[in-house]
C-alpha cells in the first residue's frame, strides 16, 4: 500500500497554531514545574489550612471535555498515593444533577480545570457548589488569567488560582498544551514534598518528548496516511483517561470523519469490540505495570491473530519485544532512565503522539485543524448552553 507522503507535504509548512502548540509542550512542562516551585509556599499554606480545619476531605476534579479528562487521568494515581477521597466528576454532570454529586455536610475541595475559564458549565458548577456545600474550598487550574473562572477565584476567600504558562492557552480549536500542563499541575500540587524529584522526572520526560519530533515523526505520519474510518484507543486506569482524550482529539480534528471510541483492555471485549472492521485503527497505550500488561497483551494477541482491522498501533514505555511483534506500528519511548515509572507519568508523551496523529490525519483529510468545524457546529469555547438557576 502507498502511504501518504507527509514528509514532503509538511516540509517547512508549520503554519497551524495546533501543530506549534503540540510541539511546544515539552518546554511548557518545564515551565509548569517552575510555576509550581515558585508558588510552593502559597500552595502548601493553602493545603495546611484545609487539613487543619477538616479531618475528612472530599476532593473533586471537575471540568468539561478535555478538562474533565484531567481528573480522570490523575485521580487513580492520587487515590493510590494519598489518604483522601479523590473523584473526577464532569461539570456537565454536576450542573444537571447537583444533588447526586454534591453533599452539603461533607467538606469538599473543588478543583476546576479550564482552558479559557469561560465555559458556562465551569462557572455554573462553582456557583452551585457554593450554594450546596457548607465547607467548600476551591482551586482553579486555568490557562486564562482574564477568564471568568480566574476572576471569580480572585474574589473567594477559600480559593487558590494556579495559572498555566501563557502559551498553554491554546489558540487552536483543540486542547493540547492546556491539557498536559493542567495534568502536570494537578500532579505537582500534590507532590510538593518531592518537587525536586518531580522536576528531574519531568525534565527526562520533556527531553524524550522533544525527541519524538525527530525519532517517531515518520511513524506518526504513516499512521495518519492509513485509510481508516474508525479509531479505537485502549488504556487501563489512568491511561484510560488518556485514551478518552486521544479519542476526542481524533474526533474533533477530523470533524467526525474518523469515528472514535475508547475503553480499557478488559472492558473492550464487553460489547465495544463490535466496532472493529477492516477500516478500524486500534491504538494501545500499554501500562508499565507487568501485572496490568498481561491483560493488555492478551487483547493485543487476540486482535492481531483473529480480528480483521486496518492497523494496530502499540505504544509502550520500556521496550517490549512481544508487543512489537504483534503490532503493525510499534513505538517504544523509554530509555533506561525513565523506565519503571507510574503510568500517570507516561501520559504526557503518550498523548503527545496521539495529538500529532490526529493533527496529521486532519490535514490528510483536507480539514483545517485550527478550525475543523467552520460551520460553528462545535466551538473552541462551548456556546448555546442555557444555565438555569439552581435553588437549594
Amino acid at each position: 500500500m502507498e502511504l501518504f507522503n507527509c514528509h514532503q507535504f509538511f516540509k517547512n509548512n508549520f503554519k497551524y497554531h495546533t501543530e506549534q502548540e503540540i510541539r511546544q509542550q515539552p518546554e511548557l512542562w518545564l515551565q509548569t514545574v517552575a510555576i509550581i516551585e515558585k508558588q510552593q509556599n502559597k500552595i502548601k499554606n493553602f493545603f495546611d489550612k484545609i487539613i487543619k480545619q477538616e479531618k475528612q476531605l472530599r476532593i473533586i476534579f471537575t471540568g468539561a471535555g478535555s478538562s474533565a479528562f484531567v481528573g480522570k487521568t490523575v485521580v487513580p494515581y492520587l487515590n493510590k498515593k494519598l489518604p483522601y477521597r479523590f473523584e473526577a466528576i464532569a461539570t456537565t454532570d454536576i450542573v444537571t444533577n447537583p444533588t447526586e454529586y454534591l453533599q452539603q455536610e461533607i467538606p469538599t475541595l473543588l478543583i476546576s480545570s479550564a482552558r479559557s475559564g469561560n465555559s458556562p458549565e465551569s462557572i455554573a458548577t462553582v456557583n452551585i457548589a457554593e450554594q450546596m456545600v457548607d465547607n467548600l474550598y476551591q482551586i482553579a487550574l486555568t490557562c486564562n488569567p482574564e477568564g471568568e473562572l480566574a476572576r471569580k477565584m480572585d474574589r473567594q476567600e477559600n480559593a487558590l488560582m494556579i495559572l498555566m504558562p501563557e502559551q498553554a492557552h491554546d489558540q487552536g480549536f483543540a486542547m493540547t498544551g492546556s491539557f498536559t500542563t493542567m495534568v502536570l499541575s494537578a500532579l505537582a500540587i500534590f507532590n510538593l514534598e518531592n518537587l525536586d524529584q518531580l522536576s528531574k522526572k519531568i525534565t527526562l520526560i520533556a527531553e524524550r518528548g522533544t525527541d519524538i519530533f525527530t525519532e517517531e515523526l515518520s511513524i506518526v505520519h504513516n499512521i495518519a496516511g492509513e485509510n481508516y474510518e474508525r479509531a479505537v484507543y485502549l488504556g487501563s486506569s489512568t491511561l484510560k483517561g488518556i485514551a478518552e482524550e486521544a479519542a476526542l482529539k481524533m474526533l474533533e480534528l477530523t470533524r467526525g470523519k474518523v469515528a472514535t471510541n475508547y475503553e480499557s483492555s478488559l472492558g473492550f471485549r464487553h460489547g465495544p469490540k463490535s466496532v472493529i472492521n477492516d477500516r478500524t485503527l486500534i491504538w494501545f497505550f500499554f501500562s508499565e505495570d507487568p501485572y496490568v500488561r498481561q491483560y493488555e497483551v492478551d487483547l493485543l494477541r487476540e486482535i492481531a491473530n483473529g480480528a480483521k482491522v486496518k492497523s494496530i498501533v502499540a505504544v509502550t514505555n520500556s521496550y517490549q519485544e512481544d508487543v512489537k511483534q504483534l503490532a503493525d506500528y510499534y513505538i517504544g519511548l523509554s530509555s533506561a532512565e525513565t523506565g519503571g515509572e507510574d503510568d500517570v507519568f507516561l501520559a504526557f508523551n503518550y498523548v503527545l503522539l496521539a495529538q500529532l496523529n490526529a493533527f496529521y490525519k486532519s490535514i490528510y483529510l483536507g480539514i483545517n485543524p485550527d478550525n475543523p468545524s467552520p460551520s460553528g457546529n462545535v466551538n473552541r469555547v462551548v456556546k448555546g448552553v442555557e444555565i438555569y438557576q439552581y435553588r437549594k
